[in-house]
């Protein structure tokens, strides 16, 4: 997903969608352990959501606003 898509969604969606990558990450480990992994960049995406989720709900508690995305120049 990308940032500004992920910016729209309120705190609760946010969460689920944590939770989600979560278990794909999980998901996606069990699958490497059994030797049957479908698509590997699915976990390098889910980590990246992740790594974003986590960003842009630290930014909307602590009150700070939030970077655009390209830097702004």
């Amino acid at each position: 997903m990308r940032a500004n898509d992920l910016r729209e969604k309120t705190d609760e969606e946010l969460d689920q969608i944590l939770v989600e990558r979560t278990e794909d990450i999980m998901h996606f480990r069990l699958q490497t352990a059994t030797g049957i992994v479908d698509n590997v960049r699915k976990s390098r995406e889910a980590r990246k959501d992740i790594a974003r989720i986590k960003t842009i709900l630290k930014d909307r508690r602590s009150g700070g606003s939030a970077v655009p995305v390209g830097g702004g120049d």
